[in-house]
């Protein structure tokens, strides 16, 4: 199973006795991260190079947290919980919901003024087989109720109203198991699937109908772990085990043309089924980012933030940095910074940017998060903080911003989720 793996990357990877040593020190739920300056110079005697030796080291710089620890909470099957995600699509007034998928649950919480984490809805599938890797939310068009996606070990597709409670849908098609699930930003009803299959697949949840599968000749050659469309959903981009990044496009005649005829198409009224569109060839692909699985992928702009098994997220472009388009069958990338961390080097570890894309979080194998502010005057090197709390000691698999960017959820390989509040500047 996918979860034994898993551990068994991070059992051969952690060292938390050694790592950890100096967490005795730290009494409080966040700490700020450090640089140090350790720049020589060439000319010193020998003399010199021996007083400043027995100088007093220099303090390290500290970077103060932007977020506080609130509080958190254990789901009762103690497994890992593999994904989070805040549902955007709320009505002005209403208390920030949120979903973790771990084992075979899928569970909804909601955030509290007071700081707290409640308890609203708990789906467990029948088999207890079933471990669920990831989670997508949207609405329903016409009567504005949430929906909640999540796929996983089965790859079974599953499609929850969480608020009637009934309705629950579900879709067969991959091959494997589900790897990560995301709804298209402008489209409610287009869900997209990416599996170990080596595929991925968009389906239109409205009519039950599959309207495309990305893979084939040259598509993914393994497990495909993420993916990400662009903010205007014309373009999406994919990655996986086999160390490459994929651009695919949504806005060409034939597929939009595909995604207007699933409303309309009729199964029953038809002697075939749909003809879903097998899209074969990207229109971009680099293995010259990573050297590794790549986990993780998100747009920000035209640029593209991606990560690995390496302690480093990668911000890139596809094509060069003045091109308008990316030309088709482009090779070229260019590289615009990296984020470095520590302590991660096991895969299926997530990170996530906050709805206005200020701030980037991530979490290690040892339970510190990562704070980037991105909105700041020198974006090439962001700063950096990091939170802690001394209980949180299990790799965090994923993080979530709310909707406002005031809240950080984070969830962690022992079933615990952990609630971190925005400081208020004031």
């Amino acid at each position: 199973m996918k979860p034994a793996r898993k551990d068994e990357a991070l059992n051969n990877s952690q060292n938390d006795a050694s790592e950890e040593e100096d967490d005795d020190m730290h009494e409080t739920s966040s700490m700020g991260s450090t640089c140090t300056d350790n720049t020589s110079n060439g000319s010193e005697t020998q003399m010199k190079r021996r007083k400043r030796k027995r100088s007093k080291k220099k303090q390290p710089k500290t970077v103060k947290p932007i977020f506080k620890f609130s509080c958190y909470v254990k789901e009762d099957h103690g497994q890992s919980l593999f994904g989070c995600l805040f549902n955007y699509n709320l009505k002005n007034g209403e208390l920030p919901t949120f979903a973790t998928v771990g084992s075979n649950r899928v569970t909804i919480y909601q955030c509290q003024d007071d700081g707290e984490i409640t308890l609203k809805q708990c789906y467990a599938d029948p088999d207890n087989e079933e471990v669920f890797y990831t989670c997508a939310w949207s609405h329903d068009v016409e009567t504005g109720t949430p929906l909640l996606a999540a796929g996983g070990l089965r790859g079974v597709l599953r499609v929850f109203h969480t608020a009637s409670l009934e309705g629950h849908k579900y879709y067969i098609g991959h091959g494997h198991a589900i790897n990560e699930v995301k709804f298209h930003p402008k489209e409610p009803y287009l869900l997209m699937s990416a599996s170990k299959d080596h595929s991925l697949r968009l389906w239109n949840t409205k009519t039950d109908i599959c309207i495309a599968v990305f893979g084939g000749v040259e598509g993914h050659r393994d497990e495909v772990l993420s993916f990400d469309f662009d903010i205007q959903g014309t373009r999406f981009m994919s990655c996986g085990m086999d160390h490459s990044l994929k651009m695919w496009r949504l806005d060409t005649e034939t597929m939009q043309k595909a995604i207007r005829n699933s409303y309309t198409f009729n199964e029953a009224k038809n002697l075939s089924r749909f003809p879903s569109v097998n899209e074969h060839f990207p229109v971009f692909s680099t293995r010259d980012i990573h050297r590794n699985y790549v986990d993780c992928v998100r747009w920000m702009g035209d640029f593209v933030l991606s990560k690995s098994c390496q302690n480093t997220i990668v911000c890139w472009k596809p094509g060069r940095l003045e091109d308008v388009e990316v030309k088709n069958n482009e090779t070229a990338t260019t590289i615009i910074t990296t984020l470095e961390y520590s302590e991660c080097i096991i895969w299926f570890v997530r990170f996530s940017l906050d709805y206005w894309q200020k701030y980037l979080a991530l979490g290690n194998q040892t339970g510190r998060t990562y704070i980037w502010e991105l909105d700041t005057d020198d974006p090439v090197h962001p700063r950096c903080s990091t939170l802690y709390h001394p209980k949180c000691t299990t790799p965090i698999r994923q993080t979530a911003f709310s909707r406002s960017g005031n809240i950080l959820i984070c969830v962690c390989d022992d079933g615990t989720v952990w609630r971190w509040d925005k400081i208020n500047d004031n």
